[in-house]
């Protein structure tokens, strides 16, 4: 038998916002086991069989990036689900690119196996731990999320925590209960991201959101728990 192959859900060539810095190439892994409502890629949620785009198709398209661009980044869905990420990250660096990767934290261990090879992390957030279930919809998520922020901060590699704000689902008091939780842990480096409607598939979250949430106010707050601080708006 052959070596197993990542499954891709989803490529985009070029992308100035992905990698911090960097123009980069953005691999959307598919798969994952969480089903948080504002999820910007629901389709991306269930593995098929076969791999939507082919893994050399893509490997192929990106060695004919080398020189255009510095960096690719795998996310998802959720890219430490696929057995094949390390192998598929090897592929690309050997091609001369700086690795991103996107995580939600699920898989500590995966995600702890391919930080080797990996030059940054950008690592979701979604709620205070022993919240995660209201977000997630699934029972104990909180838990590998502090173990995976964990090892991000042993592995050395350069990373940021960002959280995605609703307030129905972060409303101010647990906002910055997360941010002090987070501060505490040594996070360097925290950014929250507004909620956009982008494939959110949930009414209530739809119809609840508030246009520039979290206010200054809040921000105040939060801004003095970290070294390096940010909002991203949806502008």
């Amino acid at each position: 038998m052959g070596r197993a192959t990542l499954k891709v859900g989803g490529y985009t060539p070029f992308s100035a916002t992905e990698y911090p810095g960097l123009l980069s190439a953005v691999v959307f892994v598919q798969g994952c086991p969480w089903r948080c409502g504002y999820c910007h890629n629901p389709h991306l949620q269930p593995r098929t069989g076969d791999s939507p785009l082919p893994w050399d198709g893509i490997l192929a398209a990106l060695a004919r990036r080398v020189g255009l661009l510095d960096a690719v980044v795998f996310c998802g869905g959720e890219a430490t689900m696929d057995p094949a990420l390390g192998e598929a990250i090897a592929d690309v660096r050997a091609l001369g690119f700086r690795i991103g990767l996107e995580t939600a934290g699920i898989y500590p261990d995966r995600l702890a196996s391919v930080l080797p090879l990996v030059d940054w992390v950008g690592l979701d957030v979604k709620a205070p731990f022993s919240l995660y279930p209201v977000v997630t919809g699934v029972a104990g998520s909180g838990d590998p999320v502090r173990a995976s922020i964990a090892a991000v901060q042993a592995s050395g590699v350069e990373y940021e925590c960002r959280t995605t704000v609703h307030p129905a689902q972060l409303p101010p008091t647990q906002l910055v209960a997360l941010a002090r939780a987070l501060s505490a842990l040594g996070v360097g480096h925290y950014v929250l991201q507004e909620f956009r409607a982008t494939g959110c598939q949930d009414d209530a979250l739809l119809t609840s959101a508030v246009a520039g949430y979290p206010g200054e106010d809040l921000l105040e707050r939060i801004k003095p728990l970290f070294p390096r601080f940010s909002v991203r708006r949806n502008h």
